[in-house]
């Protein structure tokens, strides 16, 4: 057996039009109900998930030496409420990655040739390693260095005014998670290479050929995601660029390469 048959897919049977239906409502089922679990998790655990969330924005107001405590506040009664519900649907969706990611791969992977079949512990690990350590990565630098600068801009403005800063509960949350998921989400780069390249759609001279472009283009990025202070833009840009790197490796280890050609003789 030649290596070419070796590496066929492996479809006994191909899927009608309807069993594809069918396979993807039970993993949408799958991914709902492990969303569900997730958020019900979140849920009990929302005043600690707050509270990791807001320590950038403590340590921010401390060092601007701002008048008071830090507080964030909330202007109608089921406001709060409804800010920790947003809370523990995002937490769902954090904390349900793993199963949601498996089942994305258990859909796609009937198409896959055989040797790529075995990388689905790998790519679930991975997915959810590089998003943590995106998420993480915001948390620790890009936040505090955005809460700092924007923090900033309170004070004493003349002789006759004081600007304080009153955060309200649910924008924050709105404001950190989404900026946590687009950490998160830029993270997962060589992940989205991976399978561009297992599929045979880039290889890692195209990457290489890109590469100029994509430092623009991480500037870009980094200018819509982070607030409009340098220091933030950068923080995410050069991680983003050194993961354009590591997605070359990636593309070069991974990539399908061109079967040989072979002279015919007669």
């Amino acid at each position: 057996m030649t290596a070419e048959l070796r590496d066929e897919p492996e479809n006994d049977e191909a899927m009608s039009f309807w069993e594809h239906l069918e396979e993807l409502r039970r993993r949408l089922i799958y991914m709902l109900v492990s969303f569900v679990l997730g958020a019900g998790a979140a849920w009990t655990v929302r005043e600690r998930l707050l509270d990791w969330l807001t320590a950038p924005f403590v340590s921010a107001w401390s060092q601007a030496a701002l008048a008071g405590a830090p507080a964030l506040h909330f202007p109608a009664p089921q406001s709060l409420f409804i800010a920790y519900m947003k809370l523990s649907l995002i937490g769902g969706l954090i904390f349900s990655l793993p199963i949601l990611l498996y089942q994305l791969w258990a859909f796609v992977s009937p198409g896959l040739y055989s040797r790529e079949k075995r990388y689905a512990i790998p790519f679930v690990v991975s997915s959810c390693g590089l998003f943590a350590l995106g998420a993480w990565f915001g948390w620790r630098f890009a936040f505090p260095a955005a809460f700092r600068y924007l923090l900033s801009f309170s004070g004493k403005v003349g002789p006759n005014i004081v600007i304080e800063p009153s955060v309200m509960v649910d924008e924050y949350i709105e404001f950190v998670s989404r900026m946590l998921l687009a950490f998160g989400a830029v993270f997962e780069l060589p992940v989205l290479v991976f399978f561009l390249s297992i599929a045979g759609i880039i290889n890692h001279t195209h990457l290489i050929k890109f590469f100029r472009v994509f430092i623009v283009i991480a500037f870009i990025i980094a200018a819509v995601i982070t607030p409009p202070d340098p220091l933030s833009q950068l923080i995410l840009a050069i991680p983003l660029i050194g993961l354009y790197g590591v997605s070359v490796g990636v593309a070069y280890v991974f990539g399908r390469r061109e079967p040989p050609t072979t002279a015919i003789t007669k």
